[in-house]
């Protein structure tokens, strides 16, 4: 399935967010569309499949040019959207998830249900899933999840599907399982736009990458013509001298040990310790462990049994608020349902963890406190937003972040616990963000990270502590890690 876009514009409220925008896909291609947050990706998507309405342009699918109305004609064009956000419903079955609002009815105006669940046995087998289909969606791993939602495009003759970030909760051996699929895919004449921040991906599976900057297209180029750092200028405009800002280590006294560390079903006998001024990165596969020993120094789980000191006293975290007494801070993976209340202002989710330090004398908020600490925070991390007062939501994916890890640097914490800090976020903004723990390094803020990006938590990281099935495998000195090596820890090798 060929799809032509040729000079699509499109503003909101008077501000043109497309402008003049071309780009084509091509039978059984996979193609790359990339650029920051607010570039346009996700409204030119929008254009394609009817959620959105063009003010000009032209739109051909096959050689012939059509006029999408609204989101029931897109529905009949045979392209998917799978959003990064996933939409099957979690408390049905595979089956009625891929049926759903379509169902199969017999001659006598019944639901034939072994009609579906046969049909839906087959185009899962597509994708390379033996499952069964009667499993509920929420018992589904995330990896899989993605690719049920592939077979259900396939199930309704999708011919081009757009992916959105669809590795961002997937862990390595999910992703080989997606990117085989999209091969096997691509022979049958499946096309694929596939949006992604991780720019590493595209040159394993993408044919193409075209760029998007503030709403143009900057170019479109055949992936084995450019190299990472090319993509990245295209993105954001200049040539970064670095992709991971460097600063020198110099380890100070030990903030925080743990000691034989354990939890039941999570992880067993850990056992580590963080300097002053040090990023340890911590690695592994989903489900090895890393995030529930974080919630445990955090307060939000508690230990089977174990010991946490933080200065060298041995302390009883039992909860949140008891780690925030010790120092402690914590940036959650999970942003939008954990670290932001979406539907709060800018200013509202800045001073959450920090309700003490802007009360008055009679224990009132004192707004003029509450705004000088944000517009501290807002200029410090340079977020953008129109203003403090206005809902988070509308902010973009980097600078929720920024206010998440603005919000509890307010804090003064002594220990920094990021939790993939850089998840969802686009190429500038992750590079702010870690000049911010540069900075926090250079104050002596002693940081853990935890990050699926392997390339990230290399070049971020003093040491490395890599997990496996709720085992510390082994701590590696910056002198002595490589890709390989964390990847053979990380699954179980020696």
């Amino acid at each position: 399935m060929k799809v032509q876009m040729k000079n699509i514009n499109k503003s909101f409220y008077g501000v043109p967010v497309l402008k003049n925008v071309n780009f084509e896909l091509g039978d059984g291609e996979v193609h790359a569309l990339v650029g920051e947050n607010g570039a346009g990706k996700s409204t030119l998507m929008k254009i394609l499949t009817g959620i959105e309405s063009k003010n000009s342009g032209e739109i051909y699918i096959d050689g012939q040019e059509i006029n999408i109305k609204n989101i029931i004609e897109g529905m009949k064009l045979n392209i998917a959207f799978l959003h990064q956000e996933l939409n099957s419903l979690p408390n049905m079955t595979i089956w009625e998830n891929m049926f759903l609002g379509r169902y199969i009815k017999n001659k006598m105006g019944f639901l034939d249900i072994d009609q579906m669940k046969k049909t839906t046995s087959i185009k899962l087998k597509e994708v390379g899933l033996d499952i069964n289909v009667d499993s509920l969606m929420g018992d589904i791993p995330i990896g899989l999840q993605q690719l049920i939602e592939i077979a259900s495009a396939l199930l309704w003759n999708k011919k081009t599907i757009i992916l959105d970030e669809p590795t961002s909760a997937l862990t390595a051996r999910e992703i080989k399982i997606l990117f085989d699929t999209i091969n096997n895919l691509k022979k049958d004449g499946v096309s694929f736009i596939y949006i992604t921040h991780r720019l590493e991906e595209i040159f394993t599976i993408c044919d193409r990458v075209t760029v998007l900057r503030d709403g143009e297209i900057i170019g479109t180029k055949k992936i084995k013509d450019v190299i990472v750092e090319d993509v990245i200028k295209m993105m954001v405009g200049y040539e970064m001298a670095e992709r991971y800002p460097k600063t020198d280590y110099k380890p100070g006294n030990i903030v925080l040990e743990v000691n034989n560390l354990s939890k039941n079903k999570y992880y067993q006998n850990i056992n580590f310790n963080l300097h002053q001024g040090e990023v340890l990165g911590f690695s592994g596969l989903m489900g090895s462990g890393r995030t529930e020993i974080m919630q445990t120094i955090f307060g939000i789980m508690h230990p089977d049994s174990g010991e946490i000191k933080v200065d060298g006293k041995t302390v009883k975290i039992k909860s949140p608020i008891d780690a925030k007494k010790q120092g402690i801070a914590y940036i959650t993976e999970n942003r939008k349902e954990e670290g932001i209340v979406l539907d709060f202002s800018v200013v509202d989710n800045m001073i959450l963890p920090n309700l003490k330090e802007v009360l008055n004398k009679v224990k009132m908020i004192d707004h003029k406190l509450e705004k000088e600490l944000t517009k501290k925070y807002i200029e410090k991390l340079d977020i953008k937003t129109n203003d403090i007062d206005s809902k988070i939501r509308t902010l973009s994916g980097g600078n929720q972040q920024k206010v998440v890890v603005g919000k509890w640097l307010a804090t003064s914490p002594m220990i920094l616990i990021l939790d993939e800090p850089t998840r969802g976020v686009d190429v500038g903004a992750k590079y702010e963000i870690y000049e911010i723990i540069n900075e926090l390094k250079k104050s002596n803020v002693a940081i853990i990270m935890i990050s699926s990006e392997l390339p990230e938590v290399m070049g971020m990281s003093d040491r490395i502590a890599v997990m496996h099935e709720g085992k510390l495998k082994s701590i590696l000195s910056k002198t002595d890690f490589n890709q390989e090596k964390i990847m053979t820890l990380s699954t179980g090798g020696k």
